[in-house]
């Protein structure tokens, strides 16, 4: 039997537009992943020490969206758990986002509360920029210049291979400050994650036998054999569809990802979940030990090492004005074509939070299936 969708890559996006097509919509649905597993860059699996990891980095899920929170904890029994980071400056373990012990800490300051820290902060920002140009200006209007020196101008290098001044000013933009002590990295109302890990999540999501999931199966090497009527969703590369379809090459700019790891016979390795590198001095971006992200309880621990690098999967899309550009006529390409829908942080060119992914996957449901009863 036809299937009357086929989604192309079983990250967070595509998993969620499947179990929305087959269990409300009740459409056959196909879903093709290069990788040998579902769940994306979210996919973890427990390690030959038994400890629960995430392959490809840390992931964390927090919202305040009650429609995206009402759809994820139907598949999986949720823990609250609150996600802190600490940044190595100047020898130094301080908090993530800037609040006020990131500033007593860094400058031997006694603020004591969030009119002081505005205070201090007021003769640092840089105060003639009014709608920041670029990422380095985003920080200095908000933090002043030592601080985006100190924490942000080298990280910055390091995971995009640009300086912030070369990046869009929406790079930088998410980046909150704290006037209090709260030293949790979100504040949002839901700060939770899945017993037992996403991955569980995302299979519990795809149990329904109107689905069909195919591993290690490239779309280009098969979408010839789909009619033309096949409705798709393209959660990979943009760039990638729109040059296969054309015949034209039309090349975006990603960042990739190598992950170094250690195993370590003892409870814990790291005084906190995540660390952050900020000195161009080491290579390495950031530390993630897993325990502290998942709870779980177990006799050795995992580290993995983050070392950002332009060869390998593309994982985040590179935003300045050049990409922008070539996305909004690559985006335009795409649109000519009936029964294609792109989406996710490859497919819309942009960085998506975990509930962010998912919200756009449901919206996109919700139009589809609007549409389709339109007609």
């Amino acid at each position: 039997m036809e299937n009357n969708w086929v989604i192309v890559g079983a990250g967070i996006s595509g998993l969620v537009l499947a179990e929305r097509l087959a269990d409300v919509a009740k459409e056959r649905v196909l879903v093709l992943e290069k990788r040998n597993h579902i769940g994306g860059n979210c996919y973890d699996f427990v390690n030959k020490k038994g400890v629960l990891v995430s392959k490809y980095g840390p992931h964390v899920f927090h919202t305040n969206d009650e429609k995206v929170w009402t759809y994820v904890k139907k598949f999986a029994k949720w823990d609250k758990y609150e996600h802190r980071v600490l940044s190595k400056v100047r020898e130094k373990l301080v908090p993530v986002p800037v609040n006020i012990k990131t500033i007593n800490l860094l400058f031997g300051t006694d603020l004591k509360n969030g009119k002081e820290m505005e205070e201090w902060l007021e003769k640092k920002r840089e105060k003639k920029i009014k709608i920041p140009a670029n990422s380095q200006e985003v920080v200095t209007a908000k933090l002043g210049d030592e601080i985006y020196r100190l924490m942000f101008r080298g990280y910055t290098k390091k995971q995009w291979d640009m300086w912030p001044e070369e990046l869009a000013a929406e790079v930088l933009a998410r980046i909150p400050v704290r006037f209090s002590f709260d030293d949790r990295y979100n504040t949002d109302e839901y700060q939770t994650r899945p017993t037992g890990g996403f991955t569980k999540m995302f299979e519990k999501m795809m149990t329904n036998s109107r689905i069909e999931v195919r591993y290690k199966t490239d779309y280009f090497d098969v979408c010839k054999s789909f009619s033309k009527d096949t409705k798709i969703i393209f959660t990979g590369p943009i760039d990638d569809y729109v040059s296969y379809r054309t015949g034209d090459e039309y090349k975006l700019s990603y960042r990739s990802v190598k992950i170094e790891w250690e195993n370590h016979p003892k409870e814990y390795h790291q005084p906190i979940g995540v660390i952050n590198y900020p000195s161009l001095k080491e290579k390495m971006v950031r530390s993630t030990e897993y325990k502290y992200l998942t709870g779980q309880k177990h006799g050795w621990t995992a580290i993995s090492k983050e070392y950002f690098q332009w060869e390998g999967e593309p994982c985040y899309p590179v935003i300045n004005d050049e990409n922008k550009k070539k996305y909004q006529k690559i985006k335009k390409l795409g649109e000519e074509w009936k029964n294609v829908y792109f989406l996710g942080r490859l497919g819309r060119y942009k960085y998506l939070n975990m509930d962010v992914a998912v919200k756009e996957a449901l919206d996109l449901f919700e139009e589809i299936t609007g549409d389709e009863k339109k007609k």
